[in-house]
């Protein structure tokens, strides 16, 4: 993964991502959600058109780095996306903030990491697990101090590929996540995993002389 470049989504990228989003390469879920599903609800969602989704995440992108927080983060090879992992402070995903069985553990903030995205050609290299290293250190240069995930388990039996966006609980458990919470409908239904991992801010150097 030496030549990954892993870059929050600015503007001057979203041409380049854009391409590679809306096409065969990135997934056919991708092309229509354009990761807008945790960020609408009810009518809002079941309303909307790929071209509304795709709208909703161009308003999101900062101008650049220090503008704003960016919706998520790009992997390039070269000038080629490649993967993109979306994630935010949880408050910003209204579906997610009023989902019964993904409902708040407790009343800390935090930042949810929501969903992978990897180019076709490039799967099964790492880039997932390189996309959420870069993810839980963004949240934490933006001052997070706990992330949380809402993976699927393949110990449940086989995820369909539209269903496993969300990312693999063994991936996070690999990073240092913890299951917190685990729901279900009722007994015949997949459980669905709450995992968490606190992160500590960066430590700042104390002035030295020649700083004043």
């Amino acid at each position: 993964m030496d030549d990954l470049d892993i870059r929050p989504l600015t503007a001057d990228l979203w041409d380049s991502f854009a391409g590679w989003f809306g096409s065969r390469d990135a997934s056919s879920d991708s092309r229509w959600c354009w990761c807008a599903y945790w960020r609408k609800r009810g009518l809002s969602w079941s309303n909307s058109t790929a071209d509304d989704n795709r709208s909703v995440l161009r308003d999101l992108v900062p101008a650049s780095p220090d503008a704003s927080l960016a919706p998520g983060l790009v992997a390039l090879r070269g000038e080629r996306p490649v993967g993109w992992v979306s994630l935010g402070p949880r408050e910003s995903f209204d579906r997610l903030e009023h989902a019964q069985l993904l409902a708040r553990v407790d009343d800390k903030p935090v930042w949810s990491i929501v969903c992978f995205v990897v180019a076709r050609s490039e799967r099964g290299r790492g880039i997932a697990t390189a996309l959420l290293k870069a993810a839980v250190e963004y949240a934490r240069d933006q001052g997070a101090t706990l992330v949380e995930s809402y993976p699927v388990d393949a110990a449940e039996g086989r995820i369909p590929a539209a269903s496993a966006y969300t990312g693999a609980a063994t991936m996070f458990e690999r990073a240092g996540f913890e299951v917190v919470a685990t729901r279900r409908w009722n007994a015949k239904t997949r459980p669905r995993r709450i995992m968490r991992r606190a992160i500590a801010r960066p430590r700042r150097t104390a002035p030295g002389p020649a700083d004043g």
